[in-house]
């Protein structure tokens, strides 16, 4: 096929124009997607097909992306192809993605426009889902139009599956689109991540896996699989984190490495939770108490950097340490009961009332709040 190759930089890839009938026929749909009487089965993803199965997981859970209203918006975008007549129906291109390395034969004369290898195997949309299940629906019902439409495509070839994961991450992460929760998956795989947001990502995976972990499968997390109830959304431990791990960054980036110092970080969390865990005693984990709410896990983890700063060391007698400074927190237990909460603890708002409970267990157990600057 006829293609225009562009280099940006580093990256090379191609733009073509692909008949509709033939485009349709070279994708493969991992969502399932309705028309009025007729529906596209999404097709099997292959287990080692990381990319389709990441981006098949965030179709089926994310809210934000809201495929369950696929159906209005396919609906939409098929009306909108049956009133177009001399504006072009899909003006903007398809980003398509293959694994094949694709040779590229320049014409004479022409460097940039020659002649591409179609791919072993079927596309992946990155984006252009919604549009192309829209144009297949469209031409069921209007067969004749298929030879009027071309559909302009950019084909991603060769790469690998932590490009595609990362170019679907730049289409999808404005915050209309994809739930932040879900981006802090991404860090570890997206080259352009901040390091030390990717450094409290690690944390935050740790403390979702580790089996020492007092919020082992407690964190709401994209494709976790867990049945247990769930105590705080990914993105607001992320945050919390964040704070911390920020101020501490430059002391941080001076580690020879970076993933044992994330470990060592995790090892100070999971010491202060289990001191925090038989400090509330039945109060933890608790419907009736707030202790293991995201309001007080947030305000607790303040209280884990403050304490880290003044008492991380020596590392072997540690645990014991914070669990006599904290045991005096079980003397707050009744004012963490859910009922009266909020007029025990009253503020504006969520970042507020955090705030106060940080101060409010840090001077209950002896601890030296920090000023911190609010986090982006």
């Amino acid at each position: 096929m006829l293609a225009t190759r562009i280099r940006q930089k580093d990256g090379i890839f191609y733009l073509v124009s692909y008949p509709a009938k033939e485009i349709l026929n070279k994708v493969r749909f991992i969502s399932r997607y309705y028309d009025e009487d007729e529906q596209i089965a999404p097709q099997a993803i292959p287990q080692n097909d990381e990319v389709a199965q990441f981006i098949s997981r965030i179709e089926r859970t994310d809210a934000a992306f809201q495929r369950q209203l696929s159906r209005a918006k396919v609906r939409s975008l098929k009306n909108f192809y049956e009133m177009a007549v001399t504006q072009p129906p899909i003006p903007g291109t398809v980003l398509l993605f293959t694994a094949d390395q694709l040779g590229f034969r320049s014409v004479e004369g022409q460097d940039h426009i020659g002649h591409l290898q179609e791919p072993t195997s079927k596309y992946l949309i990155i984006d252009g889902q919604h549009r192309l299940a829209a144009l297949r629906f469209y031409l069921n019902e209007h067969p004749d139009e298929a030879r009027t439409i071309d559909v302009p495509c950019v084909i991603f070839d060769g790469r690998s599956e932590d490009f595609a994961a990362e170019m679907f991450v730049i289409i999808n992460s404005t915050p209309t689109r994809i739930n932040k929760s879900h981006l802090v998956d991404l860090y570890e795989r997206v080259s352009w991540a901040d390091p030390d947001r990717r450094f409290a990502a690690r944390i935050v995976d740790s403390l979702y896996t580790e089996g020492d972990s007092p919020l082992r499968y407690r964190i709401n997390r994209l494709g976790g699989r867990s049945q247990k109830d769930k105590w705080i959304l990914q993105a607001e431990l992320f945050n919390e984190l964040y704070r911390w791990t920020r101020v501490d960054w430059k002391k941080i980036k001076q580690a020879t490495n970076s993933y044992k110092e994330a470990e060592r970080y995790y090892c100070v969390v999971r010491d202060f939770l289990r001191a925090a865990k038989l400090a509330w005693g039945d109060t933890w984990a608790n419907d009736g108490y707030m202790t293991t709410k995201p309001v007080t896990l947030k305000a607790m983890i303040r209280v884990c950097a403050d304490l880290a700063r003044a008492d991380a060391e020596p590392v072997d007698s540690r645990p014991k340490r914070w669990e006599e400074r904290l045991a005096v927190w079980s003397e707050q237990q009744k004012s963490f009961r859910v009922e009266g909460f909020y007029e025990r603890f009253p503020a504006k708002g969520e970042v507020e009332r955090v705030a106060r409970i940080h101060r409010d267990l840090a001077r209950a157990a002896g601890i030296e709040v920090k000023s911190v600057a609010k986090s982006g």
